[in-house]
């Protein structure tokens, strides 16, 4: 694997994803808006309280896709082709047995809670459960689709998943046009249709890998070395995934016991927009994942810590070049999306949750090494223990009498010490220090934060708040940022990259 054929694939990659993100987006902020509307912003926090009870579930799914990729990846960088299909196979019974755990789990503990615990309104009980079915339902048809969207990634064909992608927020969008059709119950239309989405989209995977992937068509084995790893492996990465389950969606309950259904819509919203935000850097690191656990089975270590090291700083700026003008006019942009005034509470919220995403981002690709690597105990154990602190000390806040804020405050208090213990444990298990680290990514990241910051902050404080404040203060980041990046970000070589492949896209579009 070549240094230049690497980097060509995972440029052709993120592009791909980018144009697939930029499509999902646009849609998504449609989408969000129109089902606030539609729906009310009661039941519009019933549906995001109550499916967030099925997403809890989640730390089954994550911990098993992420095992999944990491060990597809690795059989074919060591190019063990027989070896596989073993691997999916025993992935996909293991698959089968969570599956069943999820729904006995699902209708027990998670319904019971539901109808006992949840603040909700007692004339929207029925539309509840309704929601939460379907939720459940959504769930375990996009858990059984993980082993084939794993194979999908490992193999770096990421048109299909950009093209699954695509097809699923148009159908998504489709939904949003029957909402506001007839006069049935919406918020049980709403989570019903979600759940047939799920259903198409996973037969469409299953289809496409079943056809073109010879380690997909499905036989029982019995390989109780390779089961047990697996499942050890995904253990820990088990307890990684509950982590941020209960960062999130614990979080989100605790606000209902506290608040009701209005301030976790607030807290809905900035969810909404910090997974948009992070979600362009995750397709850089979707792109980057296979070819760096690919080389690192093929003991490649330094064309390895090259591509971590230039990884984690492209992901920062591609985060940081969104993330400075949303939480600059964060109001501004909350009003003109949702087309109502939106509260203190989500536009603070929603401004922190971007924060949070920024300092996240610097340590995604240090994830994908730890997961490279094989070696996770300590790491899940240190990295998970540290997040599993936001639930406890968000209940100790509000308890207390701090604003619903608060908790997005201890989430970015706490995500800043984890990404310290992520370099500090990488670092240790593979071949840097964390003085290599800081200087090669950290301070570099620093001085772009500086120098991009100062004019924008300026303009944002001596202008009238209005939509023509909003784009200049975006197109004044934009580009401080790209100027920042470009002659402090960046070396002499990444420099140079960046600018052939301009050039060749330039290129590309005068001959057409």
């Amino acid at each position: 694997m070549g240094t230049a054929s690497n980097t060509s694939r995972i440029a052709k990659n993120t592009l791909l994803l980018y144009f697939r993100q930029i499509l999902i987006m646009l849609v998504s902020l449609y989408t969000v808006r129109v089902v606030l509307n539609v729906l009310g912003a009661e039941d519009y926090g019933i549906y995001n309280v109550v499916a967030g009870v099925v997403t809890m579930f989640g730390f089954l799914s994550g911990a098993m896709a992420t095992a999944s990729q990491r060990y597809f990846a690795f059989d074919l960088g060591k190019e063990d082709y027989e070896h596989l299909k073993t691997t999916f196979s025993v992935t996909f019974q293991i698959y089968v047995l969570l599956a069943v755990i999820i729904v006995v789990l699902a209708e027990t503990i998670g319904l019971w809670f539901v109808m006992n615990k949840l603040v909700i309104p007692p004339e929207r009980m029925t539309a509840a459960i309704w929601i939460y079915q379907a939720a459940v339902f959504s769930f375990v048809m996009k858990f059984v689709a993980m082993p084939y969207m794993a194979s999908v990634i490992a193999h770096e064909n990421m048109n299909v998943y950009a093209y699954v992608g695509i097809a699923e927020v148009i159908l998504n969008l489709a939904i949003v046009f029957a909402l506001q059709i007839g006069v049935y119950d919406r918020l049980i239309m709403y989570g019903c249709l979600l759940a047939i989405v799920s259903l198409v989209c996973t037969l469409i995977y299953r289809l496409y890998c079943k056809h073109n992937y010879n380690e997909c068509k499905f036989q029982f084995v019995k390989d109780k070395a390779l089961f047990k790893e697996l499942v050890s492996y995904s253990g820990w990465n088990l307890f990684g995934s509950l982590s941020g389950i209960f960062k999130r969606q614990g979080v989100n309950i605790i606000l209902n016991l506290y608040f009701g259904a209005l301030v976790n819509a607030a807290y809905s919203i900035a969810l909404q927009v910090s997974h948009a935000t992070s979600t362009f850097a995750q397709n850089f690191v979707t792109a980057m994942r296979p070819p760096i656990i690919k080389n690192y089975a093929a003991e490649q270590y330094d064309e390895t810590k090259r591509m971590v090291f230039s990884g984690c700083k492209f992901v920062f700026y591609l985060v940081f070049i969104f993330a400075l003008p949303l939480a600059l006019e964060m109001d501004i942009v909350l009003n003109i999306w949702l087309k109502k005034e939106v509260s203190e509470t989500m536009v603070t919220m929603t401004r922190l949750s971007v924060v949070e995403v920024l300092i996240l981002s610097m340590s995604f690709l240090i994830m994908a090494l730890a997961q490279a690597t094989g070696k996770i105990k300590k790491y899940q154990s240190v990295v998970g223990g540290i997040l599993l602190l936001n639930l406890p000390i968000s209940w100790v806040v509000l308890e207390c009498g701090f604003p619903a804020y608060s908790v997005v405050i201890v989430a970015v208090l706490v995500e800043a010490i984890a990404m310290l213990a992520r370099v500090s444990i990488v670092g240790k298990l593979t071949f840097f220090t964390v003085k290599e680290f800081l200087v090669k990514v950290a301070v570099p990241c620093a001085i772009v934060i500086i120098t991009s910051s100062l004019i924008p902050i300026y303009y944002h404080c001596y202008e009238d708040e209005n939509i023509f404040r909003l784009c200049m203060v975006t197109v004044i980041s934009v580009l401080t940022t790209l100027i920042s990046v470009l002659t402090i970000g960046v070396t002499k070589t990444e420099r140079e990259f960046i600018f052939n492949k301009a050039k060749n896209f330039v290129s590309k579009i005068k001959k057409k």
